[in-house]
């Protein structure tokens, strides 16, 4: 059988792992870099201990420990949450305390462990009188406890003291809510027997968060809290006179203290008894030491005894001495908590389990840190390259979308632009004419104007310059589109901006060089068209001139049906070197694709990062590690992702050592 030792034990080694790695609620996981672990914390089941100031809270702590330990002061002495661990030991055995964040110190002087609390406050919040939810472990190990895990929270207030913000009032309110709203926690409400049990700051919250226990018996007429209630759940007046009880709080347990300094004649019964305020969980009254006893050092262990006396003779209270004081209070909420304890440990091991893989995942998508030696940091920009290049190439080959454009640039925007070349104004009468008449010069061509053809021929093949050029430029534009792309798809790089940065100029500089020789290659095909005509062509172009039979004094004119000089004329030249130039273009549609895909696109898929593994090679380690600088934000994310996931393998690790009963 599962020991309620072993349960109890078994949450507070898991809660102090919690707190060295970083989880201590959801205030703790605020950071966009943890935002959205889920908190281990959260889920473990705890006993916390609210009530306002000058309730009797620290009084009531110190009864249960037997010890005088807590800081004491005007204001808000508690400021941050406090883990109490109370672990019972042998009798005879020594009392000693351990803080978490002193290891391998251990206390035996409990003033001095007061002194320890206020000086590990300060130093997380300042001498300013701040508060932080960041929890102060303290582990007490006496054969006068039982096994018991407590917090004890900050004291509710109404008004900030000077030094502090007017924010104070509520931010204390939020941080002791984000504790007694948790499903799994028991709320442990003091209140003083001397005030109105109406006004208790600790039974207010304990009804605003737990509204599943609580009976509130009403006399005659209903107060005004009772009347915000029903109109909650909606009864009708006619209720209101029938009613006789409404149900609230099975996680709060009351605790009446100051129970002595009750005005004489007067008595706290009909709350103890349940009559006024009744929860499911009996009220427990506390007697605490008096200020006079403080005073005169009187021990705990004498002021427990005295507790006792006060309530066995008591007129009032001897009825109830059996189920009063802080010793049974210890073993009620020790009993509750280990009831608590057995019931969520299946849920907590599911999410234990849950989040280790989620958590694995992550760090799975987030990448390893990268080793040290330069050995290793080259080897990892390697293969990060690596990585960009076959996503690079998926682009390219079809496996990702973007190489399409690629044909798109010659299957539509080259036709387009050569269709939109000037031809019908290079080729006009007045054009032809006029470049025809230049190059005959003062001698006019005798039969057929091969010059002239010749120029314009090669004006017109000029105009395949611009095309040609544009297209290299479009594919240029989508390959360095696609190179974006890669590096953004490549999830191993999003760890190292600067590798991105220097891989995106490595590339950025080889598609430049790539563009030039593309750009030289679709002129030199350009050039080639001009430098040497298809005669071909020309010589199945019909004649212009038929030849009339020569005579003495010459051709017969009168034979001549051509006149080399009319517009007719010209217009058939403009005709044939249009039909020359369509050749060619048809030529170039065909081959510029080619010289670019050669030029560019080749080049890309198969030596795209050559130069950079070339210059990489030849750097030193610490700017390889430059390289590797990682995004400070992801490394952030990393670090808090495995901190995390140790948490949880070290609870599973921790639930399994624990023999469970079958």
């Amino acid at each position: 059988m599962t020991t309620m030792e072993s349960l109890i034990g078994l949450v507070n080694r898991i809660q102090r792992v919690c707190t060295v790695l970083g989880d201590y609620g959801t205030d703790s996981s605020s950071s966009s870099s943890t935002a959205s672990f889920s908190s281990l914390w959260e889920a473990l089941p705890t006993v916390a201990v609210v009530g306002g100031q000058s309730s009797g809270k620290s009084s009531v702590l110190e009864s249960i420990v037997g010890r005088d330990f807590l800081p004491r002061g005007s204001g808000i002495v508690t400021r941050r949450p406090l883990v109490l661990q109370l672990h019972k030991t042998e009798v005879g055995a020594q009392e000693y305390a351990e803080f978490l964040h002193l290891p391998k110190r251990r206390f035996t002087d409990f003033a001095a462990v007061r002194k320890e609390i206020k000086d590990e406050t300060d130093r997380v919040t300042g001498m300013a009188k701040m508060i932080s939810p960041v929890p102060i472990h303290l582990s007490i190990y006496s054969p006068n406890v039982v096994n018991l895990t407590l917090v004890d929270l900050p004291g509710l207030t109404k008004v900030a003291v000077e030094g502090q913000p007017d924010s104070i009032v509520e931010d204390i309110e939020n941080m002791v809510r984000s504790y007694v709203a948790k499903p799994n926690c028991i709320i442990l409400a003091i209140s003083p027997a001397n005030q109105d049990i109406a006004t208790s700051d600790a039974i207010k919250l304990a009804r605003e968060v737990d509204p599943s226990g609580t009976r509130l018996f009403t006399k005659g007429k209903v107060k005004e809290n009772i009347k915000l209630f029903i109109l909650r759940i909606k009864l009708t007046p006619c209720h209101l006179t029938r009613l006789s009880d409404v149900l609230l709080g099975e996680r709060t347990f009351g605790v009446l203290t100051k129970l002595d300094l009750m005005d004489k004649g007067t008595n706290a019964l009909d709350v103890l008894e349940g009559r006024s305020y009744r929860l499911q969980h009996p009220w427990v009254g506390i007697v605490n030491r008096s200020q006079a006893d403080i005073n005169k050092n009187v021990d705990m262990i004498a002021a427990r005894r005295n507790e006792r006396e006060y309530f066995a003779t008591s007129p009032d209270y001897s009825h109830l001495a059996s189920k009063m004081g802080s010793e049974y209070l210890a073993k009620l909420l020790s009993k509750r908590l280990e009831s608590v304890i057995r019931a969520r440990i299946p849920s907590i091991t599911s999410l234990i389990s849950k989040n280790i893989d989620e958590l694995e995942a992550e760090l799975d998508r987030l990448g390893r840190p990268v080793g040290v030696d330069a050995g290793a940091q080259l080897y990892t920009i390697l293969e990060l390259c690596r990585a960009f290049d076959r996503i690079f190439k998926e682009h390219l080959e079809g496996g990702r979308p973007g190489g399409d454009r690629i044909y798109g640039v010659f299957d539509h925007q080259l036709p387009a632009a050569l269709k939109k070349l000037p031809f019908d104004r290079h080729l006009s009468f007045q054009s032809v004419r006029k470049v025809v008449s230049e190059a005959d010069g003062y001698q006019p061509h005798l039969i057929a104007p091969e010059q002239g053809y010749r120029r314009l021929i090669e004006g017109a093949l000029n105009y395949f310059r611009g095309p040609a050029e544009a297209s290299v430029d479009a594919v240029h534009f989508v390959l360095k589109e696609l190179v974006r792309k890669s590096i953004a798809e490549t999830q191993e790089l999003r760890r190292f901006p600067s590798l991105q940065v220097e891989i995106a100029g490595a590339a950025g500089e080889a598609l430049e060089r790539f563009r030039e020789e593309s750009k030289k290659t679709v002129v030199r095909l350009v050039d080639m068209e001009a430098s040497y005509l298809t005669v071909d062509f020309f010589r199945k172009l019909p004649q212009e001139i038929e030849k009339g039979p020569i005579t003495e004094k010459g051709p017969n004119n009168g034979a001549s049906t051509v006149d080399r000089y009319t517009e007719g004329h010209f217009r058939r030249i403009a005709t044939n070197v249009s039909s020359y130039i369509n050749m060619v273009s048809e030529i170039l549609k065909n081959t510029v694709p080619k010289a670019v895909v050669y030029c560019q696109v080749r080049e890309a898929k198969h030596s795209l990062l050559n130069h950079f593994y070339a210059q990489i090679g030849k750097r030193e380690g610490k700017q390889l590690g430059l390289l590797l600088d990682e995004d400070p934000a992801l490394m952030e994310r990393r670090h808090q992702a495995a901190k995390r996931l140790e948490l949880f393998k070290s609870a599973r690790d921790e639930i399994e050592s624990v023999a469970w009963a079958r």
